[in-house]
């Protein structure tokens, strides 16, 4: 084959015992050398077209390649094969799949042959390198009609056909592993280690300079003249923790209630101080369980242990309009001073909000629940929106570690949001002016969740 290779390449190929043959052509009758000669020749402009058939015929086939995919569990195999020179629209490639090298082999997948290629790879550039446009991909998974077990060996065919002739690649073989990093991810774990490092230098810093910044937030200055007020009118501040419980992270009002609870003991340590009545009305047992305990603990931080009441925090229903008639029926008989509507809610919102605001009172609400904001915002004196109820413990208690970590926060936010202009920017100029490497540059931002 090398001697053929050679002759395609336009060299002249150097025949076993030519040159012996040659030093005998003197000794040879002159009838016989005409007729090596004329074999000779014959033999000479033979060979290249034969040796350019075999190597056509060779390069011809797919060259198939299988290996396990990085980053994953141990469920798909990929397939790596380049572009053959006959692709056309109609033409298709077929992969078939065999747990033995001799056994039946079995389609799996079957698709055209001008499509699967490697750029169409949605992984990073850290991971896959520069893809190319002349490389076919295919990801073999796991599906309902077929899984893949791990570290156990495959073997994979792929047969490309035009409608005129079928070629078929080499069988290769390859075993899914299961990987201990996710290297996809390994942007995301990058901005998670600069995160973390910055919420400790928030932190730090919060607890050398327990002063620090923080945006102001009226509806929480306005909690010392609410308390006040109702000190002054000798009315009780009614609190209110929503119709949420603690009900795991499928349950979208969990973490309003934990922030509501958490602004309950700030607010019923400034009511310990000021002598004030707290009522606090619950319909989720459980809640209410936790807020006896943080308004017990306040009134012993406050130094007023001796006026904590054990029915400050009570049970009224679970029923969503049972609770809320019977907190309607509260305010219009002991008319608060102050009403606090913290937490998440529902269609009760409204009832509440307006009931209280006919008798007088200054209303502070705070819910993330959007499709109830522009209830509180009408009907209330200042309304916390979205993740000013999860900033609104730290705002007031001013713990270091809390301050510290809405710091970091804040400045984590501020840093996505320029990524993110920039970013626009940046791709947006970079199809502008056909700029290749400001799309592979956003990858590094591209997929972080």
């Amino acid at each position: 084959m090398s001697a053929f290779i050679g002759l395609s390449s336009g060299e002249t190929p150097a025949l076993p015992g030519t040159e012996t043959l040659m030093m005998r052509e003197l000794q040879l009758p002159r009838r016989h050398a005409g007729v090596f000669f004329a074999c000779l020749v014959w033999g000479l402009l033979l060979l290249p077209v034969v040796g350019r058939a075999q190597e056509t015929d060779a390069s011809s086939a797919p060259r198939l390649e299988a290996f396990d995919m990085p980053g994953d569990a141990g469920d798909s195999i990929g397939l790596r094969w380049p572009v053959l020179t006959t692709e056309s629209k109609t033409a298709v490639y077929r992969v078939s799949l065999s747990k033995e090298q001799t056994g039946a082999f079995t389609p799996i997948a079957e698709f055209a042959a001008t499509t699967h290629y490697e750029t169409d790879i949605s992984g990073p550039w850290w991971v896959w390198g520069a893809k190319r446009k002349d490389v076919h991909f295919f990801q073999v998974k796991s599906t309902s009609d077929f899984r893949l077990e791990r570290d156990t060996t495959y073997f994979f065919q792929v047969t490309f056909s035009d409608g005129t002739e079928s070629l078929k690649s080499a069988i290769v073989a390859a075993a899914p592993h299961a990987n201990l990093l996710n290297w996809a991810k390994l942007n995301n774990f990058g901005i998670l280690v600069a995160f973390g490092a910055t919420l400790l230098v928030s932190i730090r810093r919060a607890r050398v300079n327990p002063h620090i910044f923080l945006r102001r937030i009226p509806g929480l200055d306005a909690v010392e003249e609410a308390v006040g007020r109702a000190t002054e009118m000798g009315r009780p501040v009614l609190y209110l923790t929503g119709s949420g419980d603690f009900g795991g992270s499928s349950d979208p009002s969990s973490l309003a209630t934990i922030a509501a609870t958490v602004i309950l003991s700030d607010v019923a340590k400034r009511v310990a101080t000021y002598g004030a009545e707290l009522r606090v009305p619950h319909r989720a047992p459980i809640v209410m369980a936790v807020c006896q305990e943080m308004v017990r603990e306040a009134y012993f931080a406050a130094g007023r242990p001796d006026t904590y009441r054990e029915d400050t925090n009570f049970f009224i229903s679970g029923d969503q309009f049972a609770y809320t008639a019977a907190v309607d029926g509260l305010i219009l008989r002991e008319k608060p001073a102050a009403n606090f509507f913290m937490g998440y809610y529902y269609a009760e919102s409204l009832l509440l909000a307006e009931t209280g605001a006919t008798t007088g009172a200054i209303q502070i609400a705070g819910t993330d629940a959007e499709h109830q904001l522009p209830f509180f915002i009408t009907t209330c004196d200042y309304t916390l929106i979205g993740e000013e109820l999860y900033a609104a413990s730290a705002y007031l208690s001013r713990e270091p570690v809390l301050v510290g970590t809405l710091r970091g926060q804040d400045i984590g936010k501020g840093i996505l949001l320029c990524v993110m202009v920039i970013g626009t920017v940046a791709i947006t100029l970079g199809e502008i002016f056909s700029v290749p490497w400001v799309k592979t540059l956003f990858q590094l931002f591209n997929d972080v969740k």
